[in-house]
C-alpha cells in the first residue's frame, strides 16, 4: 500500500517527467504500455490487435491542460485520430478525458470541444467514451453526460464508472436507467478512504456487484479488468443468466495480459484493448506501475544504471 501510494504521488509530479521522458530505457519500458507518441504510431498499433479479432479504444494521453490552445490541440488530434481510423478501416473508437478538453478552464469550452469530437465520431458511425478521472470530477462528468452529451448524441457516447468509489452503485443505477453505455473499471487514482474503498477486497466486491447489474440490464457494457477470477465469474454469471457473449465486451489495457486477451477472443468473447498514445505518458506509466509495483524494480534499476553511465 505504501509503495502504491508513492507511485500514485509520483504520477502527479510533472517536474519528474522531463527526466523520465529523456531516459532511453524508461521510454522502452513505457513502449510496452503506450503505442507511441503520434497518431500514426497509434493507428499502426491497431493492425496487430485487429488481426487477432480484438477491437481498440485510442486514448490521447495528457489530462488537465492549462490553456485553451492546449485543449484545442487535443481536440484536433482526436478529430485527426478519428479520420485516420476511418481511412485505414481500423476497428477502434476513442476515449477522452474532460480535463484534456479544458474542463478546468471553462466548462463551455470543454463542452464545445467534446461536441466537435463526438459529432465527428457520429458522422463515421463510431463511438466516444468519456473517461472518468479523480473523484473531484465525478459529479461534473456525470452531470455533463446526463444533461448534455447523452441527450444530444445518444449511443454515440458512453461513460466510465470506477468500482473503488463508494458512490458507484448509485451512479450505476442512474446510468442503467438512461440506457447509457458504461465501462466498469476499478480505478487507479489516489483517493481518501471516505471517498474510495481502501481495501482491494472491497473494491473487488463492489466491482462484481456492479458488473452483475450491468450484465443483467446494461447497454453493451465494457467489463474492464485483468482479474482472472472476476472474468471467470462474469463468464459464468452471463452463461447462467442467458446473457449472450455479443451483449458485452471484456476490456483490457494495451501491453497487459495479451495471452488473456487472445484467449478470450478465441473463446468467442468480444475484447477491446485500451490503447494510449502521446508524449504525456509518464503519469499513465506511474499508474500502471502502481497497479503492479513489482515492475518498479526493473524500471528504476535501469534508469539508475543509465544515469550512472552518463555521469
Amino acid at each position: 500500500m505504501v509503495l502504491r501510494a508513492a507511485l500514485l504521488w509520483l504520477s502527479e509530479q510533472r517536474g519528474i517527467f522531463s527526466f523520465i521522458r529523456g531516459n532511453r530505457l524508461a521510454r522502452r519500458f513505457a513502449a510496452r504500455f503506450v503505442a507511441g507518441e503520434t497518431v500514426e504510431a497509434a493507428v499502426a498499433a491497431l493492425a496487430e490487435l485487429n488481426a487477432a479479432g480484438i477491437s481498440a479504444s485510442l486514448d490521447l494521453l495528457g489530462e488537465s491542460v492549462t490553456s485553451a490552445a492546449e485543449a484545442g490541440a487535443a481536440r484536433d488530434t482526436y478529430r485527426e485520430t478519428l479520420d485516420r481510423i476511418r481511412q485505414t478501416g481500423a476497428d477502434s473508437n476513442v476515449s477522452v478525458k474532460l480535463t484534456q478538453m479544458g474542463l478546468d478552464l471553462d466548462e463551455r469550452l470543454c463542452v464545445e470541444n467534446m461536441r466537435a469530437i463526438i459529432a465527428k465520431a457520429r458522422s463515421y458511425g463510431s463511438f466516444v467514451r468519456i473517461d472518468m478521472e479523480q473523484s473531484a470530477y465525478t459529479d461534473t462528468t456525470l452531470r455533463l453526460f446526463r444533461r448534455t452529451f447523452h441527450p444530444e448524441f445518444g449511443s454515440t457516447v458512453g461513460v466510465v464508472l470506477q468500482s473503488y468509489l463508494r458512490r458507484t452503485q448509485q451512479d450505476l443505477e442512474e446510468m442503467i436507467a438512461l440506457g447509457a453505455r458504461v465501462r466498469l473499471c476499478k480505478g487507479a487514482y489516489k483517493e481518501p478512504p471516505d471517498v474510495a474503498f481502501p481495501d482491494k477486497r472491497d473494491v473487488d466486491a463492489n466491482y462484481v456487484r456492479c458488473m452483475e447489474r450491468l450484465l443483467e440490464r446494461g447497454n453493451y457494457p465494457g467489463i474492464a479488468t485483468h482479474d482472472t477470477k472476476i472474468i471467470a465469474h462474469a463468464k459464468d454469471f452471463a452463461r447462467r443468466g442467458g446473457v449472450a457473449p455479443q451483449r458485452f465486451e471484456f476490456q483490457m489495457l494495451y501491453g497487459v495480459r495479451r495471452d488473456l486477451q487472445q484467449g478470450l477472443r478465441r473463446a468467442g468473447y468480444n475484447v477491446r484493448v485500451y490503447v494510449p498514445f502521446g508524449s504525456h505518458w509518464y503519469p499513465y506509466l506511474m499508474r500502471r506501475l502502481a497497479e503492479r509495483p513489482a515492475n518498479i524494480a526493473f524500471l528504476l534499476g535501469n534508469v539508475v544504471r543509465e544515469s550512472l553511465r552518463r555521469s
